[in-house]
C-alpha cells in the first residue's frame, strides 16, 4: 500500500546512513587521496569476489519453513555449500532478479578538481519482489528495514525491528536510493495491537555498492574505513508515490533536470543563494531565488496538486526556474 502524506507528516526521518560520527582523534591514520577512477576499479573487482563466492539462503525463500523470518543471510560456497548458486549467478533462480546499473559519478562530488567522471556498478539482489505495483523513485518517501555491512560481513548499521520512514535523496547515500528503486511494497501498515505495526508481502533483498556510491574517501565511524564497499539488506515496506519533500508543489521525482537519478546535482540558483547555503531544487521552496515561491509559479488543481510548468514569456523557461520574468 503506498503512503499517504498524511502518514508520514511527521514522521520523515533521516537515519544514521548519513550522520555517523567521525572518530578521528589526534592518532587517527591519515589516508592519502586516491584517485575515483582507480577505486572504481577495486571496488568492483572486490564486489564480484563476494558476489562470486557468497550464496543468500535462496533455499528457505523457495520453501519457506513454519519460523522462517524472511531474512537474508549469506554464507561462502565451499564445503558442504559447494554446489549452491553465488549470488551473482541468482539471477537463473525462479522469482528471484538480480539487476546491475551503471552509475556515472563526478570526481568533484567527492571535492576533487581532476575533473573525473568514472562509471560505477551497482548490484541489486530481489530475493523476494513485492506484492504491491509501482516502485519508488528516489525522491520519494519510504519505509524501510535495513542493515549495513562491510564486504568481510561487518554489521555496522541497522535499523530496529520497527519501521523506519525517510527520504531517499535527503540524508541517504547514492547507491543505496538507487538501489531501493528496483523494489516494489508489500501491504500495511497493520496495527499489531501491541504499539507496533508490521507489513505483509513487502520486497526482500539486498544492495552491493561500491564506495563511490557510498563514502568514498571519508571514514564517517570507526566501524565504516575509507574507501569502503558496502551492502545493505532491505525489507521494502512501503513509499509514498510522488513525494514532495520541500512542499513547494512540484514532485520531487520531476526536479530531477537531467534525469541522473541524483536529485543533489539540480540547483538553479546555486549562483544566487544566499550565506553560502547551496539547496538543491528538490530541498528549495524558491528554485530560481527571485523572492517568488516555487509553488506560486506552477499550475496547481483545486485541490492543490500538481498539473503542469507555466512560462510566463514563452522563453522555454518554466517560471519557477526564470528569475528575469
Amino acid at each position: 500500500m503506498k503512503l499517504k502524506n498524511c502518514y508520514l507528516m511527521g514522521l520523515v526521518i533521516i537515519v544514521g546512513l548519513y550522520s555517523c560520527n567521525n572518530d578521528d582523534g589526534p592518532d587517527a591514520e591519515v589516508v592519502p587521496p586516491r584517485a575515483l577512477s582507480e577505486v572504481a576499479a577495486e571496488d568492483d573487482a572486490e564486489i564480484l569476489a563476494f558476489l562470486s563466492t557468497h550464496f543468500y539462503n535462496y533455499e528457505e525463500f523457495q520453501t519457506p519453513p513454519a519460523d522462517f523470518d524472511y531474512k537474508i543471510r549469506f554464507d561462502t560456497i565451499a564445503g558442504e555449500n559447494a554446489n549452491k548458486v553465488s549470488i551473482l549467478e541468482s539471477g537463473m533462480l525462479d522469482g528471484v532478479e538480480f539487476i546491475t546499473e551503471t552509475i556515472s559519478v563526478a570526481s568533484s562530488d567527492f571535492g576533487r578538481s581532476d575533473g573525473e567522471d568514472v562509471d560505477h556498478k551497482l548490484y541489486v539482489l530481489v530475493a523476494r519482489q513485492g506484492s504491491e505495483d509501482g516502485m519508488p523513485t528516489i525522491g520519494d518517501n519510504v519505509v524501510l528495514r535495513y542493515e549495513g555491512l562491510l564486504l568481510n560481513k561487518t554489521l555496522f548499521d541497522a535499523a530496529s525491528n520497527q519501521p523506519v520512514v525517510f527520504n531517499l535523496s535527503a540524508g541517504t547515500r547514492r547507491g543505496f536510493g538507487n538501489g531501493v528503486e528496483y523494489f516494489q511494497t508489500g501491504m500495511g501498515p497493520i496495527e499489531n495491537g501491541d504499539g507496533t505495526i508490521s507489513y505483509e508481502g513487502f520486497g526482500i533483498g539486498a544492495i552491493f555498492m561500491p564506495s563511490g556510491l557510498a563514502y568514498f574517501d571519508v571514514s564517517p565511524s570507526s566501524l565504516i574505513p575509507s574507501y569502503s564497499p558496502l551492502i545493505f539488506k532491505i525489507d521494502a515496506f512501503a513509499y509514498e508515490e510522488d513525494t514532495d519533500f520541500d512542499g513547494d508543489g512540484i514532485p520531487s521525482i520531476l526536479e530531477d533536470l537531467n534525469n541522473d537519478g541524483n536529485l543533489d546535482n539540480d540547483n538553479t540558483d546555486g549562483d544566487t543563494e544566499p550565506f553560502g547555503v547551496f539547496l538543491a531544487n528538490y530541498n528549495d521552496t524558491d528554485d530560481d531565488n527571485d523572492g517568488i515561491l516555487t509553488i506560486d509559479e506552477i499550475e496547481l488543481d483545486a485541490d492543490g496538486n500538481f498539473v503542469g510548468f507555466l512560462d510566463t514569456d514563452g522563453d522555454g523557461i518554466s517560471d519557477h526556474l526564470d528569475n528575469d520574468l
